[in-house]
């Protein structure tokens, strides 16, 4: 129906705004930058490499996967090696038909070495040809035909990432080369599935995620010890839940990662989707140490640093980390497939500099995201609170954020956005109007997000003289602050008391949060200016929590400024 096609594609839009750091994404410019911004115009790493796409041979064209699937291993085991800085697989995918020549692909990657393949699968057969190539000469090292059984595909696998690590002289630990030798099943009509299922699972789309879970499921009957065909099932059915409510796959996401960790524990897609579990069940803290694992196992992985940054930005809020992965990402994810891609990369550098209060950074790169891609709506409503952080004018942000809307007005970050705005500027009538139409559309939705902004539209609510919503706002948002995991446990406690009249109890929550010092700039730009906190604008202590709470970020600040200035990263 229409009214059917026009919630999808709702539901799409916004999860494209809601999700860019969780798919499979993000954050790919390398090197080192000056203070300009620009990189500096140094080489590459001496162990630096990219692997381009493979050309698929064979006269069946649905063989793709088989090659694509052995270039993607080949990567993985490669990424497995600390001692090499591996380019992400989205990053060297836009020059599949780019029609490039070796050198501009090296340059633009930033890379020593790039990795050139070809193979076809002739009945029980895999043909594989595979060249190592110095990038700025265009010179090859070293070339290798292989004509191997597919029962011997994962040695292949294994002995080709070692005859180029051996080529470009990176030392492998031990440890690194036993991950890199463990065949992932013994099965290959199972691996056979399970090539498959990856194949849609990469494609990031809702049909995709729906296919490769038949897949999946049909690798793990043809081999029930098979970790990451579990592991990989389990973040399926991860991303089929995101956001939603009322969780529909929590058991199935629950029963597959404890499959997944029993048959290897070490295997990093099986610690990923642990903890994707404990993300899906709100049990944060017990995430942290799967992804910190599962990076150790695999640091040239961009998807476990972008979870990681996903879990210091929204999970478990620490913008100094946050910066940290966003950094390291920047280094693996070089060249995005598309602009679109790019501009969020550039979102995410942007989002984590102003979080730590560097203006100029911030809107240096939300300007890059911009130009890469115009309509890219959460970089305009980024850049509309940069600008705020700059010249601290409400109407201005106002005016930029309804623009922001213009572009579509089905979108729920936008419309809480403003009225949040609206409710600054204590313009009630105005915010309740914006407020009302996200309510609606969240409830259409059925989606369980932004809990942390039912006192403000409470307040609203209740300005109105909707007491009774107002009632029921203030309840669910007390009930999110009691349970609140992250730093930010206490300001939310905070604002609930001051809003309640309990002022002394506030004041002692708000001594509290200023003693973790952790939060992000917008603390400092809006908790002194929030109606929730009118009731404590007369008490001395307030002004006095407003002073320590600025004190001490702006400590941390130049802190983390000299950081950075002493490393050439701004």
């Amino acid at each position: 129906s229409q009214q059917f096609q026009k919630k999808n594609k709702t539901l799409n839009k916004v999860l494209f705004a809601a999700a860019m750091v969780l798919v499979i994404f993000i954050l790919y410019f390398s090197g080192i930058f000056n203070k300009s911004g620009q990189q500096k115009i140094s080489g590459p790493d001496d162990q630096s490499i990219a692997v381009l796409p493979f050309i698929n041979d064979s006269p069946d064209s649905s063989n793709v996967y088989i090659v694509n699937g052995l270039m993607e291993s080949i990567l993985n085991n490669l990424q497995k090696i600390g001692n090499l800085r591996v380019v992400s697989r989205t990053s060297v995918e836009r020059f599949r038909n780019a029609g490039k020549t070796i050198p501009e692909i090296a340059k633009e990657l930033n890379v020593k070495y790039l990795i050139e393949g070809s193979g076809q699968k002739m009945g029980d057969q895999i043909k594989l040809s595979i060249q190592l190539i110095e990038g700025h000469s265009d010179r090859h090292l070293w070339a290798q035909q292989y004509d191997r059984d597919t029962k011997d595909i994962f040695k292949l696998q294994s002995e080709i990432a070692a005859h180029i690590a051996g080529q470009i002289k990176v030392i492998v630990t031990p440890q690194e080369q036993n991950r890199i030798n463990k065949p992932p099943t013994e099965n290959l009509q199972a691996y056979d599935h399970y090539l498959k299922g990856r194949n849609f699972l990469n494609q990031g789309t809702t049909d995709g995620l729906k296919k490769s879970i038949t897949w999946f499921r049909k690798s793990v009957e043809e081999d029930e010890t098979f970790a990451i065909a579990y592991a990989d099932l389990a973040i399926a059915y991860f991303y089929m839940d995101i956001f939603k409510q009322e969780k529909t796959f929590t058991d199935s996401l629950g029963y597959f990662a404890d499959k997944a960790m029993f048959n290897d524990s070490h295997a990093v897609e099986s610690l990923i989707a642990k903890a994707l579990y404990h993300t899906n069940t709100g049990q944060y803290e017990q995430a942290l140490p799967y992804l910190e694992k599962a990076h150790e196992y695999n640091p040239n992985s961009t998807f476990v640093i972008n979870l990681l940054s996903e879990y210091y930005t929204n999970q478990l809020p620490d913008s100094e980390k946050y910066l940290e992965y966003a950094l390291k990402g920047i280094r693996l994810d070089i060249g995005a497939q598309d602009s679109a891609t790019t501009s969020i990369t550039y979102l995410h550098l942007a989002n984590a500099f102003i979080q730590l209060g560097f203006i100029a950074e911030a809107e240096r790169y939300i300007n890059k995201s911009l130009d890469f891609d115009t309509n890219n709506i959460y970089s305009h409503y980024v850049k509309a609170y940069i600008i705020y952080a700059r010249n601290r004018n409400l109407k201005q942000t106002e005016n930029l954020l309804l623009k922001t809307l213009a572009r579509d007005t089905m979108r729920l970050d936008v419309l809480q956005e403003i009225g949040k705005v609206f409710f600054y500027q204590r313009n009630y009538p105005a915010s309740f109007k914006y407020y009302k139409r996200f309510l609606s559309l969240k409830e259409e939705l059925n989606w369980d997000i932004y809990s942390h902004e039912n006192a403000k539209i409470g307040f609203v609510y209740h300005q109105m003289g909707l007491t009774g919503e107002a009632d029921t706002l203030f309840r669910k948002y007390f009930d999110y602050a009691q349970n609140d995991r992250s730093i930010y446990q206490n300001l939310s406690l905070a604002v609930y008391y001051a809003y309640s009249g309990n002022s002394e109890e506030a004041l002692k929550q708000l001594k509290l949060f200023a003693e973790i010092n952790k939060y992000n700039y917008w603390t400092i730009l809006f908790l002194d200016i929030d109606p929730l906190m009118d009731n404590l604008q007369n008490d001395p202590g307030f002004d006095e929590m407003i002073q320590l709470l600025n004190s001490n970020f702006y400590e941390r600040h130049e802190r983390i400024k000299h950081s950075l200035t002493v490393k050439g990263l701004i």
